[in-house]
C-alpha cells in the first residue's frame, strides 16, 4: 500500500485522546525516538509499526497510550521541567510509558530513580528499552538529536570507564585496573616485611624495581582518573562522588612523597619528613577500595551504608548512651565504693568505657574485668544489653542490603545484555 504524505505543514499526535500539533520540521528531530521515527516512514505499514492508527485525511497519528504520562514526558523533553512520576500512577507503568516513547530510567530525577529501583527490587521486575543505551540524557532535551553524533563517543567512553559490564572494552579495562590494584597491594604488603627491607637495603636494584612498579601503577591510576574526569558529564558532581574522592586520596600521597623526596632528599637531616613519607606511603591502602567499581558486593556495602545512615546513627547513639551509663556504674562499683580494695583498672570513667565496649560487643579481651560481685552482675547485664541493642537495627539494615543487592544486579543485567549483543554483532 502506497503511503502519501499530506502536504500540510503540521501533523497531529493523538495520545489517549489528547491531541498535540507538531510541525514537520520539529517532527524530524523530535527528542522522543518513537515520534521522530514517523518522519522516516515510507509506507502505511511503516507508520502502523510506530503508532496504533493513522488518519490520512486529518494527518493524525493515534497512540493508545496514557495521556497524562505523555504530558509529563512532553514537558520534560521541551525543557520545561524535570522528569518525575505522574501523580496517582504506578511507577512501573510510568516507566513502561517512558520505554515506549524512547526514554530510560536515567532521565528520571534521583528521588524517582530510587522509587523505581525499590519497586523493581520488591517485584523482581525490570524492563528493557527497544534499543538500550542509544539515547542519553542530553539527547532527550531540545537540540539533543543534533548534538548526539558529537557526544556519542563521549557517552561511550564514559560508560566504558564507569560501567565495567557495559561493553567488552569496559570489561577488559576493568580487568586491567584490577590487576594493577592487586600488584600495587602486593608490593605495598611485601615492602613491610623485615626480610624485604633487609634485601632492599643490601640490593639497591630490588628497591628500584619496586619503585618502578609503583610508578607504573600510579601512572595507570592517574591516567584513568583524568580520562574519567574529561568524559564526565558534570565535573562538579564527579569531584563530589565518594569513589572519586578515594581515588584522589590514593593518588595524591604518591606525588606529595615524590616532591618531598626531591626537595628534602632521602638522606636529609629532616627526619620528620621520613615519618611523613611513611604515612603518605601507607595511604596507598585506599587503592583496595577502588575494587568497589568492579564488584557488586562492595558496591552493595557502600550503597547500603549510604541509605542506612539513619539506622547507623541510631545504633551509635544506642551504644554511646549504654557506654555512658554502664561505665559510670562500673567505675562506682569497682573503684568508687571501697578505695582500699578498689579495682585499679576502673580508676576512671573513660577507662571503664573500654571495658563496656568490648563487653557489649561480646569481644571480651580479658585485659580488664570486674572483681566485685555487684560489678560482675553489672557486667552480665551489660553483655545482655549489648546483644539486644546491636540486634535492634539489624533488620532494617539487612532489608536495605537485600534491596541494594537486587538493584545493582538488575543494573548489571541490563549492561550485560548490551554486552552480549555487542559480542554477537
Amino acid at each position: 500500500m502506497t503511503y502519501r504524505r499530506s502536504g500540510a505543514a503540521s501533523v497531529v499526535l493523538n495520545v489517549g485522546g489528547a491531541r498535540y500539533s507538531l510541525s514537520r520540521e520539529l517532527l524530524k528531530d523530535f527528542p522522543l525516538r518513537r515520534v521522530s521515527r514517523l518522519h522516516g516512514c515510507r509506507s502505511e505499514r511503516d507508520v502502523l509499526e510506530v503508532c496504533d492508527d493513522y488518519d490520512r485525511e486529518r494527518n493524525e497519528y493515534f497512540f493508545d497510550r496514557h495521556s497524562e504520562a505523555f504530558g509529563f514526558i512532553l514537558l520534560y523533553v521541551r525543557g520545561h521541567g524535570k522528569l518525575r512520576f505522574a501523580p496517582r500512577m504506578c511507577e512501573l507503568s510510568f516507566y513502561n510509558e517512558m520505554i515506549y516513547w524512547g526514554l530510560e530510567g536515567a532521565h528520571l530525577e534521583y528521588c524517582c530513580q530510587r522509587r523505581l529501583d525499590d519497586r523493581m527490587s520488591d517485584t523482581y521486575t525490570f524492563y528493557t528499552a527497544e534499543e538500550p543505551g542509544t539515547l542519553g540524557r542530553d539527547e532527550a532535551r531540545p537540540g539533543g538529536a543534533e548534538a548526539a553524533p558529537s557526544r556519542r563517543w563521549l557517552e561511550r567512553m564514559r560508560r566504558t570507564f564507569e560501567e565495567p559490564t557495559s561493553s567488552l572494552a569496559a570489561q577488559i579495562l576493568a580487568s586491567v585496573s584490577v590487576v594493577f590494584v592487586i600488584v600495587s597491594m602486593v608490593v605495598l604488603c611485601a615492602s613491610t616485611l623485615p626480610d624485604w627491607r633487609a634485601a632492599a637495603a643490601d640490593n639497591r636494584s630490588l628497591d628500584d624495581r619496586s619503585r618502578i612498579i609503583e610508578a607504573i601503577c600510579i601512572g595507570w591510576f592517574t591516567a584513568e582518573c583524568i580520562v574519567r574526569f574529561i568524559v564526565s558529564k558534570n565535573k562538579c558532581e564527579f569531584v563530589k562522588r565518594p569513589l572519586n574522592i578515594i581515588d584522589l586520596l590514593a593518588i595524591t600521597p604518591y606525588y606529595i612523597s615524590v616532591l618531598m623526596t626531591v626537595f628534602t632528599g632521602e638522606n636529609s637531616q629532616l627526619q620528620r619528613a621520613g615519618v611523613t613519607l611513611r604515612v603518605l606511603r601507607m595511604m596507598r591502602i585506599f587503592w583496595v577500595i577502588k575494587l568497589a567499581r568492579h564488584f557488586i558486593g562492595l558496591q552493595t556495602l557502600g550503597l547500603t551504608l549510604k541509605r542506612c545512615y539513619r539506622e547507623m546513627v541510631m545504633l551509635l547513639v544506642f551504644i554511646c548512651v549504654a557506654m555512658a551509663i554502664f561505665s559510670a556504674l562500673s567505675q562506682l562499683l569497682e573503684h568508687g565504693l571501697d578505695l582500699e580494695t578498689s579495682n585499679k583498672d576502673f580508676a576512671s570513667i573513660p577507662a571503664a568505657c573500654w571495658w563496656v565496649i568490648i563487653s557489649m560487643t561480646t569481644v571480651g579481651y580479658g585485659d580488664m574485668y570486674p572483681i566485685t560481685m555487684p560489678g560482675r552482675i553489672l557486667g552480665g547485664v551489660c553483655v545482655v544489653s549489648g546483644i539486644v541493642l546491636l540486634a535492634l537495627p539489624i533488620t532494617f539494615i539487612y532489608h536495605s542490603f537485600v534491596q541494594c543487592y537486587h538493584e545493582l544486579k538488575f543494573r548489571s543485567a541490563r549492561y550485560s545484555r548490551s554486552l552480549s549483543a555487542e559480542f554477537l554483532n
